[in-house]
């Protein structure tokens, strides 16, 4: 097992740090390892503590390194958040090849047309990500590699973030002695990873209840078309818990993940827990009806807001719906309550992969997915991708011009006097 062949993601986030390593064998990918540890220095999803968080990384990818024993040098970065900017592009060049044949160096070149936009000084573009291709004037081709034209031209999707955060992000990694192979946009590789090609050309939201944070995503067109992040999550589930049964907040949360229920009639009477109150000794009975009280409210809250977002977008039905994720959705209960609050098809997406298969890993399987797509599309069509971030610049060997100027002037005598031998046998 080369390690050309492991490939790893990392996903920051509120409440956990995730290493996943994928292997790609003979054109098959699995999951041979998985490092989780606790998140700290993480707020509502952005970096508050730069030192906390690189320890969190080191125990995460520690943990997979101990699970597969190899060593972990270079990841692949989710990021997100309310930062984060979408915008379209248009880029218009002419096939530079003889025959007329479209390769990947016009693709490149395409992209990098499309990314020439004006942008804040406080912003950075993280990913070029083509929509579609027009060839001489005929859409909807979505890869015109082997072509024949005149005029290439690509609608695509800038998605920018702010560059304190960016580098923030990029920080943390690195000093956790990493090397970032690349930046992924979760919402983008997690809709590549849940949603079917049918829902992301319909239309379909993609919702990422996370601890700190949720993300929503539209995808239409074949493509994701907007992009928002709410601060709300699973810690306020947390928060509301620790206040009703006046307890401590790390008991909150267990008692979240043991005996937590979001809808009221699925939650059982004969099933009780005791926690121990602030201020008293006394540990006090509660049943988990007593518990889905508290956390029914707050979940319908969140996809109420949900909606709401959805409509501020300037979106009302989508015929795919609405598909659910994060590690929220792992709570019994969820599901009937966004049935209920949001009135249309609703779906939980799980990764089919041994190991991964809850909700939280969909962010992490999805980084892993965004980069293997665009590392087939590489090694089909030459050396760069079509969705791939195209920002980076590429390493030209700079020649010294003034020995190109020593190489061509001593070529010319070379070849004039060959002239004046050739003519001189006719004198």
């Amino acid at each position: 097992m080369s390690n050309n062949d492991i490939i790893v993601s990392l996903d920051i986030g509120t409440s956990k740090v995730r290493a996943i390593i994928g292997e790609i064998n003979n054109g098959t990918f699995n999951i041979i390892g998985v490092g989780s540890a606790d998140s700290e220095g993480i707020r509502k999803g952005a970096i508050v503590d730069i030192d906390q968080t690189v320890q969190s990384i080191r125990s995460a990818v520690d943990h997979a390194e101990r699970m597969v024993g190899i060593q972990i040098s270079e990841v692949y970065v989710g990021i997100t958040g309310n930062h984060i900017g979408l915008q379209t592009s248009h880029g218009v060049v002419a096939v530079s090849n003889e025959d007329r044949e479209i390769g990947e160096e016009d693709i490149d070149r395409v992209l990098k047309a499309a990314e020439v936009v004006a942008l804040p000084p406080d912003r950075e573009i993280i990913d070029v990500v083509a929509k579609q291709f027009v060839v001489d004037g005929l859409e909807g081709i979505s890869d015109p590699r082997g072509m024949i034209g005149v005029r290439l031209e690509v609608e695509a999707t800038i998605i920018t973030g702010a560059k304190t955060a960016i580098h923030n992000l990029l920080r943390c990694v690195e000093k956790s002695g990493l090397k970032v192979k690349d930046l992924v946009l979760i919402p983008l590789g997690s809709g590549q990873l849940a949603l079917s090609k049918d829902e992301k050309t319909m239309g379909s939201v993609l919702v990422d209840i996370g601890a700190g944070s949720t993300t929503l995503a539209v995808f239409e067109s074949g493509s994701i078309s907007a992009t928002s992040t709410l601060p709300i999550g699973g810690d306020f589930v947390t928060n509301d818990i620790a206040y009703g049964l006046r307890t401590l907040t790390d008991q909150a949360e267990k008692v979240k993940l043991k005996y937590g229920c979001a809808f009221m009639d699925n939650a059982a009477p004969e099933v009780t827990f005791k926690v121990t109150r602030i201020g008293s000794n006394v540990d006090k009975e509660f049943t988990q009806e007593d518990l889905a009280a508290i956390i029914e409210p707050r979940v319908q809250e969140i996809f109420q807001l949900v909606r709401q977002e959805i409509k501020r977008l300037g979106y009302s039905e989508l015929p795919g719906g609405y598909i659910l994720t994060g590690g929220t959705m792992s709570m019994p209960g969820v599901l009937q309550v966004a049935q209920n609050e949001l009135a249309t098809s609703v779906r939980i997406a799980v990764p089919d992969f041994i190991g991964v298969r809850d909700p939280g890993y969909c962010s992490g399987v999805g980084i892993l997915h965004n980069a293997i797509r665009n590392i087939r599309v590489r090694a089909t069509g030459g050396n760069a991708s079509t969705s791939g971030n195209s920002k980076k610049p590429v390493n030209r060997s700079k020649q010294n011009p003034a020995a190109a100027t020593q190489e061509t002037s001593s070529q010319k005598p070379g070849f004039i006097e060959r002239l004046k031998n050739m003519f001189s046998e006719f004198i």
